[in-house]
């Protein structure tokens, strides 16, 4: 009998039964979604690891023979034993343990240092890619929260799926309650109303389950592949991502959705059973208050609608609270994020690409190379296409900057009184500050002494005699002063970390270099000078007087540069073609990385519309959400206030006037969210403008007031389309037969 009527229910209420499985589709569709990411995420994290710092998961440093690898080969769980011979700059020898378990690493070599009598001390756990698998070491204390915020969110996700799918049921069942009390007043048991609504739910769920599963793989499949189309190679540290679905991710996809559409179904299942029958047969189905409350601002604007508009959406204030609080968010999300980005991008644009567009087009590092052994600039300045060539290396050191060579400008906002330990120390000669050191080649070095209007020479040091005020916030436009008077002919540098002694006293190790000049301009190269370091002292010199000095200064990096400038105008294909020629001059010497101007630009701007299109999809998904839980209602809403509509049409109410209720109803539906949004956002906007130093013009020229119009405009217009079909539906009821109260269907 239930199987029969539960199959005749479902055939006479399509409406109905279509909102559940349009919940249900988009509930499997999130969560297969969702959980397709996490599981590629998750690999594509593991597989970066893997290739940044090994796929080992515990190393042993000491003396070992032979016999001791062999031995640790034979432990249970041990997939192998490799001898890290390179790449780890640690003194003894490196064994690297490879195990087939994740779970028996941590105990598996603490018994495999007993065995060899190795101290607990001399393990190195790879502890980044272990978290991966949710197994911690004790001793280390690093948060690695990749994993569990991915059960997080994947939790978060549940519970709100159940909140959205429980409210279909729940409209479609509370619609019944009037029907199963006459079924309970004849015999039937709550355990049986129970079960029928449940195999209503199974009937109406298990095809949008499965296909909602099989969307959210070609989805999370299709994610995958605009992200390596968008970011691709271009991302430097960045690999491409391979799509993978284990059978166990389907299986927990199945299992998580199947979880949470039955505690959706059993929940108001569940309560409705537990009815007596005369509470279930005296209940109507309709839409109540406990409380008459007007709405004042709705009967002011739409009058006798307003006020009857107002009061329906007050008594569907629970079942409508997902849709709130979801269009809610995800608009406020929404624009936040492409205020972000424009804000973002302004800032790049302002501080990187512009302000180096006419100081280099094509950068390339040369790796473990000192730009004193670096022979090929002059080959590179004959390329056709090539305006100039500088090659530099940076080091660092210490110099003391005695009281009577600060500058007064610098004085008048308290010298070195505001500076911290680590950027400037007083000591009894003064104050010890940090020295960047440039060295360019003598060429370059000679035209920059040109530039600044002395006699090129060789044998000095040109310093950089700029201090910003550091009183002034504004990072973005700066106010700069002399900083010494430029008075002292000589500079006397330190060796940086080697400046004192073990008593804590100033060594006698310096060097002194002439100086050539003290200046406010700074050679054409991508480099950025006291921007954390406010009391820097820069010091441009010449490779010839570095080869004199760096045996006593050091200090220097790994790395030697190269910053080429093209013609005027230059094109993206004609910077590759220069990035190949110079590549294919000096790679078969040196290991290089370059990059060009206009190519970074593009990665950038892809980067930026990758993230873009992801934070967007996920806006997208949780407008969904709202919305889907908008049609629920309305959808559902028929059976549930066709009572209340029929009392309506009894004393004379129009369906134009009908109408213009639901106009109202969606209205404030969908105005709620721009509303609460909108306050929020443009108070946000004006902090982030207020901390980035960005102008409210120059915001609001570039402002995403299309995109968010667009967003906004699609949520009033798929509420406003919810709302129309619930009118449609509405048109058709028969007075007469709605105002029953004994009616089964």
């Amino acid at each position: 009998m239930w199987k029969d009527y539960s199959s005749g229910y479902i055939k006479n209420n399509r409406s109905s039964g279509m909102s559940v499985m349009i919940e249900t589709f988009i509930s499997a569709l999130l969560l297969s979604l969702l959980l397709g990411l996490f599981y590629n995420a998750w690999k594509y994290e593991i597989e970066s690891i893997e290739q940044e710092e090994g796929g080992w998961q515990s190393r042993i440093v000491g003396e070992f023979t032979r016999e001791d690898i062999e031995s640790i080969k034979n432990f249970a769980h041990v997939k192998d034993v490799v001898v890290n011979e390179k790449g780890v700059k640690i003194p003894g020898t490196v064994i690297d343990i490879y195990f087939d378990s994740m779970g028996s690493v941590l105990d598996n070599t603490l018994r495999i240092t007993e065995t060899l009598g190795v101290s607990a001390e001399k393990v190195i756990y790879n502890h980044e890619l272990l978290a991966m698998y949710m197994i911690r070491d004790p001793q280390d204390t690093a948060p690695r929260l990749i994993f569990p915020m991915f059960i997080l969110i994947a939790g978060v996700a549940s519970f709100s799926l159940i909140i959205v799918i429980h409210n279909s049921f729940a409209v479609s069942m509370n619609a019944r309650i009037h029907q199963f009390g006459i079924f309970s007043s004849i015999g039937a048991t709550p355990k049986q109303i129970r079960a029928c609504l449940l195999q209503e739910a199974a009937a109406l769920c298990i095809l949008p389950i499965l296909i909602g599963n099989l969307f959210g793989i070609l989805m999370s499949m299709g994610l995958m592949h605009m992200a390596n189309d968008l970011l691709g190679s271009d991302v430097a540290g960045r690999h491409e991502a391979v799509f993978g679905y284990h059978p166990l991710v389907l299986a927990a996809t199945l299992l998580l959705t199947v979880v949470t559409i039955w505690i959706s179904a059993w929940m108001p299942a569940r309560k409705l059973s537990r009815l007596t029958p005369l509470e279930a047969i005296k209940n109507t189905g309709e839409l109540q208050l406990k409380r008459k409350k007007k709405s004042p601002l709705l009967t002011c604007l739409f009058g006798l609608e307003g006020e009857l508009a107002g009061g329906a959406l007050k008594a569907q204030k629970r079942a409508l609270r997902t849709a709130s609080l979801s269009l809610i968010f995800s608009f406020l999300a929404f624009t936040l994020m492409q205020s972000f980005f424009a804000l973002s991008g302004i800032s790049t644009r302002e501080t990187y690409f512009e302000r180096y567009q006419g100081v280099w087009d094509i950068m390339v590092t040369v790796k473990d190379t000192d730009v004193d052994s670096f022979s090929e600039a002059q080959k590179l300045q004959e390329i056709s296409g090539i305006r100039s060539v500088i090659v530099y290396q940076k080091a660092m050191a210490k110099r003391i900057i005695a009281e009577d060579e600060i500058s007064e400008d610098m004085k008048s906002f308290g010298g070195f009184a505001v500076a911290g330990d680590n950027y400037a120390r007083k000591t009894e000669g003064g104050w010890l500050v940090n020295v960047p050191i440039v060295i360019l080649d003598d060429a370059s070095f000679l035209a920059y002494c040109e530039q600044i209007g002395i006699t090129p020479q060789l044998d000095g040091a040109v310093i950089w005699n700029q201090i910003r005020d550091v009183t002034n916030p504004d990072f973005r436009h700066p106010r700069y002063m002399p900083y010494l008077k430029g008075e002292n002919a000589v500079s006397i540098l330190r060796q940086s970390g080697k400046e004192e002694n073990d008593n804590g006293n100033l060594t006698d190790v310096s060097v002194e270099i002439p100086v050539l000049s003290y200046t406010e301009k700074v050679p054409v190269l991508r480099e950025e000078y006291a921007t954390l370091d406010y009391y820097e002292l820069v010091h441009f010199i010449p490779v010839f007087l570095w080869k004199e000095i760096k045996g006593q200064i050091g200090g220097s990096e790994e790395d030697a540069y190269i910053c080429m400038l093209g013609r005027e105008n230059v094109t993206l294909e004609e910077l590759d073609a220069l990035q190949g020629q110079v590549e294919s001059l000096i790679a078969g010497n040196y290991k290089v990385e370059s990059e060009n101007r206009i190519q970074e630009v593009e990665a950038n701007d892809k980067q930026i519309q990758g993230m873009m299109t992801i934070f967007g999809g996920f806006c997208v998904l949780l407008a969904i959400i709202g919305i889907g839980n908008v049609f629920s209602n309305t959808l559902g809403f028929v059976r549930q206030r066709k009572r209340e509509f029929a009392r309506y049409m009894s004393v004379g109410m129009t369906q134009g006037e009908i109408k213009k209720m639901f106009c109202v109803e969606a209205l404030t539906i969908a105005g709620r969210p721009i509303l609460i949004t909108l306050p929020l956002a443009v108070i946000t906007v004006g902090y982030m403008l207020k901390i980035s130093y960005v102008e409210v013009g120059t915001f609001l020229a570039e402002a995403p007031i299309i995109p968010i119009m667009i967003f906004m405009l699609a949520i009033w217009g798929t509420v406003a389309f919810a709302y129309y079909l619930g009118w449609r539906n509405i048109r058709k009821i028969n007075l007469a037969e709605v105002l029953r109260d004994d009616t089964m269907m």
